[in-house]
């Protein structure tokens, strides 16, 4: 079982000196099972990053990222290679992006999407979500002849009226994967995978959960006025102090403690079931979050650790206990999960660019992970038409990223011919770019990465991919302009 806490950075969920918080469903995996401290994503956003994880490589490989919104079918992915081999393979969602409509369904037999009422490829939760009253009634009025109205009308309904607000789904994905466990009756193994929301923007906690986090003097109705514009503070429209980027960290931890209390409720689940001791329980992250880090908010236009840096847990057979502090990235976790189930699965294995860090494996550590940002999301237009006239300084984003760090150095090259230059161990918050008097460590690992770009042919896909207008206000809900 692989668990993906969208947006849930390692700082507030690695165990450190760092953190200050408890995560007891977390950290009874972690003490039982093995914590990679030093995991790192591929991408710092949502599609590129599943891909990577779901085929083992790299965007330049596999050709999903901002420019390019779509996992083609070129390559054979993990739930593919399980179902192959018997396995039954299912997936939960509560991210747009991980949806058949981006080519995240291949290989799964089951894809469960929270934000529907009764599955359908109609989704009207958009109307139930932004309009009111009259306006309700006649834009279903206008979408009802698309599939099958009764259904179109529940989804409507179920957004608008039962949905909770402070939940992104992880209530909804637990019954219906509790529900799955009670009522199945086949054999064969499976394969699940999740993606949980919560901590990704909105920060809208329960309020229980919020008021364990919230500075002293801070009401719940205050911080739920705070703005979460992330475009508006990137590009300058929005101001927020010190003391709202504070509020807004509170709400964010909030949403980890809550999902880390659904987790454990998961985990229920499986052992109710009896499969909890034969199951690989993977959790982890796709990316990271910024919340007023390097001038930023959400989860675009660099690669600083604050958005690469992602919690990883392995609980299961095969795996030791305690941290583990070498270098994994989440293109190691298919040829991992292959090797923990014993599947050759020879072309995803040929494809992929990750090694399995399965204790059997016996594989040599990383020395170096690299991470790939290939075009702006949104693009410099889409966020020009969201807050008007962009600065010369946000302009600047207008460029691709690669990035190679070993255990010390990490090295930020832009297409826009930057460098910068990250002495790791003396400063790993990465503020004093060090490229100007460091030009030979900069050209060296220049030449890792060209000699890494080198090694594999890049995928030629390229352009818009087209998408439903439902789905486009669905990302546009969740803070993705397109």
């Amino acid at each position: 079982m692989v668990v993906v806490m969208d947006t849930a950075r390692a700082r507030e969920t690695v165990r450190s000196d760092y953190r200050d918080m408890s995560l007891s469903a977390i950290d009874r995996l972690a003490e039982d099972g093995t914590e990679y401290t030093q995991a790192f994503a591929g991408s710092p956003w949502t599609l590129p990053s599943h891909a990577s994880l779901f085929t083992g490589t790299y965007p330049s490989k596999h050709g999903a990222h901002g420019g390019h919104k779509h996992l083609d079918d070129d390559l054979p992915t993990l739930a593919e290679a399980f179902r192959t081999n018997g396995y039954e393979t299912v997936a939960v969602t509560n991210n747009t992006w991980i949806s058949e409509e981006f080519g995240f369904a291949r290989g799964f037999e089951t894809v469960y999407k929270t934000w529907q009422y009764v599955q359908t490829d109609t989704d009207l939760g958009e109307i139930a979500r932004t309009t009111e009253g009259r306006a309700t009634v006649r834009a279903l009025a206008n979408r009802l002849t698309e599939g099958n109205p009764i259904v179109n009308v529940a989804n409507a309904l179920y957004g608008k009226f039962l949905r909770k607000r402070t939940d992104d789904g992880a209530q909804r994905t637990n019954e219906w994967i509790g529900d799955w466990l009670t009522d199945r009756t086949r054999d064969e193994p499976f394969f699940c995978f999740i993606n949980y929301l919560e901590p990704h923007l909105e920060y809208r906690p329960p309020k229980s959960f919020a008021e364990e986090f919230l500075p002293n003097g801070v009401t719940y109705d205050e911080a739920m006025e705070v703005p979460q514009d992330a475009w508006g503070y990137i590009a300058g429209e929005v101001d927020l102090t010190d003391r709202e980027l504070d509020i807004l960290h509170a709400l964010y931890r909030a949403e980890i403690a809550y999902l880390d209390r659904r987790i454990g409720e998961l985990r229920e689940h499986l052992e109710t079931a009896g499969e909890f001791e034969d199951t690989v329980f993977v959790v982890t992250s796709d990316h990271g979050e910024n919340i007023g880090d390097h001038g930023m908010m959400d989860h675009q236009y660099n690669l600083y650790d604050t958005l690469l840096h992602v919690p990883l847990v392995v609980h299961g057979e095969g795996f030791g206990t305690g941290q583990n502090e070498d270098l994994v990235q989440l293109t190691d976790l298919a040829p991992t999960l292959l090797d923990a189930a014993g599947i050759d699965a020879p072309e995803l294995r040929e494809e992929s660019q990750g090694q399995s860090f399965h204790p059997a494996a016996e594989t040599e550590p990383r020395e170096c992970a690299i991470a790939e940002y290939m075009a702006p999301q949104p693009s410099m237009d889409a966020l020009e038409q969201r807050v008007g006239n962009l600065p010369a300084e946000v302009r600047r984003y207008d460029r691709s990223l690669r990035a190679i760090r070993t255990d010390d150095w990490k090295l930020i090259r832009g297409s826009d011919g930057s460098h910068e230059l990250y002495h790791l161990a003396d400063e790993p918050v990465e503020q004093t770019d060090l490229a100007a008097e460091n030009a030979d460590r900069v050209a060296a690992l220049d030449d890792c990465l060209d000699d890494w770009l080198a090694s594999f042919d890049h995928a030629e896909a390229t352009g818009d991919v087209s998408m439903t207008d439902a789905t486009e206000a669905r990302l546009e809900d969740l803070g993705y302009l397109q």
